[in-house]
C-alpha cells in the first residue's frame, strides 16, 4: 500500500465502545489490532455514546479503560442527538461528527484481527463497505413495490443515478442486483463529510421514509439502507479483490462469541484466545458471562467440535438456533 495522498498510511481505525458488551468485544479488538498490526501509523479511535436519549450509563467502566489507553486507545465522546438506545446502531452514523476530517476506516467493536491492514488496498477516494451479508432488507410485498421499485425510490429520493449501483450479472429483482452492505466495516476519505451524508440519509429515511417504503421495517436495517446510497454518492461501490483481506485473512467479524467458535477460522479463534490469556486481561473479562465459559472454561471448543464448518447451515439464523440448543447462545 502506498503512501500517497489517494492512500494515505496514518489513516484513522474506529469503532463505537459503550458500557455492556461492547466494552468487553473492545478489549479483543484493541489487543488483537495492536498484535497484528505492529507498525501502524495512525490513530486507534473509540467513540463513546452519551446523553439524555440512554436511560442506563453509557461511559465504560474505571479497569477496561485503563486496558484500552494502554493498548494506545484514543477515546471520543459524542452525544446522541437523533438516535441513542432507540436504534443504537445509530452510534456509528452520529459518532463520524466527532472524528477529524480524514481518511477513515469503521469496524464493528466485534471485529478480531488477523493479519495487517497494510495487506489491504484502500483507496479512500472510493469508499466501500462489507459484503458479508444476506438479504434481510427490503422484504417486497406480494402486490408490489418489487427490490428495484424500492432501491429506486431512495436512489431518486435523494438524486443519485440507480441504474450505475446495479450488479447487472445478477438476475433482475433478485437482491444481490442491488448495492446491499453489511455495515460492519466501512471507509472513506473524510470522516466528517460521509457522517454528515450517512446522517441526512438515515435521517430522512426514517422520518420522511418515501412511500414505496411504507411496508418496509426499518429497525434494525436503517443503517444498512442508508449506507450503500452513501458510499454510491461518493462515487464509491462493491470491494474489489484488493479489499478481500477484510472479512478474510485480515479482519473477521465474529458478531457474537459463540459464533466464532461455529464457524470462524482457526486463526481468529487463535487470535482472541492468545491476546485474552494473560492476567490481567482474564481478570476483567472473567467477569463477562460469554468469555467466561466460552473461553476460559473452554466450553467454545467443545462447540467448535460439534460443527462441521465445511457443512455449516446457510442462514445465519440456523446456526444461531443450533448453538442454542447447546445451551451456548451467550452475548
Amino acid at each position: 500500500m502506498g503512501s500517497s495522498a489517494d492512500n494515505p498510511l496514518d489513516y484513522n481505525v474506529f469503532c463505537v465502545v459503550q458500557a455492556g458488551r461492547l466494552e468487553y468485544e473492545a478489549i479483543i479488538f484493541a489487543r488483537s489490532f495492536r498484535a497484528a498490526n505492529p507498525d501502524f501509523q495512525g490513530r486507534l479511535l473509540m467513540a463513546e455514546p452519551s446523553g439524555a436519549r440512554w436511560s442506563q450509563p453509557t461511559l465504560i467502566s474505571g479497569p477496561v479503560r485503563e486496558l484500552l489507553l494502554a493498548e494506545g486507545v484514543e477515546f471520543i465522546p459524542f452525544e446522541n442527538r437523533h438516535f441513542g438506545e432507540s436504534y443504537p446502531q445509530g452510534n456509528k452514523i452520529e459518532a463520524m461528527a466527532a472524528l477529524p476530517a480524514a481518511p477513515f476506516v469503521f469496524f464493528d467493536t466485534d471485529t478480531v484481527f488477523t493479519g495487517p491492514l497494510a495487506a489491504v488496498g484502500f483507496d479512500f477516494n472510493r469508499p466501500s463497505a462489507s459484503m458479508r451479508r444476506e438479504g434481510t432488507w427490503p422484504e417486497p410485498p406480494l402486490y408490489g413495490p418489487g427490490y428495484a421499485g424500492i432501491w429506486k425510490a431512495l436512489y431518486d429520493r435523494f438524486g443519485l443515478d440507480f441504474e450505475s449501483s446495479l450488479d447487472l450479472s445478477q438476475f433482475d429483482e433478485y437482491w444481490e442486483r442491488y448495492l446491499y452492505f453489511n455495515a460492519g466495516w466501512f471507509f472513506g476519505a473524510d470522516a466528517q463529510a460521509f457522517g454528515e451524508r450517512f446522517l441526512h440519509y438515515a435521517h430522512a429515511i426514517r422520518w420522511d421514509t418515501p412511500d414505496e417504503l411504507a411496508c418496509q421495517s426499518l429497525d434494525p436495517w436503517l443503517d444498512q439502507i442508508a449506507l450503500p446510497l452513501v458510499i454510491h454518492s461518493f462515487g464509491g461501490g462493491r470491494p474489489g479483490p484488493e479489499l478481500a483481506g477484510l472479512d478474510g485473512a485480515v479482519t473477521c467479524h465474529y458478531r457474537a462469541l459463540p459464533l466464532l467458535y461455529a464457524r470462524e477460522s482457526d486463526a481468529a479463534v487463535e487470535m482472541v484466545e492468545q491476546v485474552c490469556a494473560p492476567n490481567p486481561v482474564k481478570k476483567i473479562l472473567k467477569t463477562y458471562e460469554p468469555a467466561k465459559k466460552l473461553i476460559y472454561q473452554g466450553k467454545g471448543r467443545d462447540l467448535r467440535a460439534i460443527f462441521d464448518r465445511d457443512a455449516l447451515p446457510r442462514r445465519e439464523q440456523a446456526l444461531r438456533n443450533a448453538i442454542r440448543r447447546e445451551g451456548l447462545w451467550l452475548r
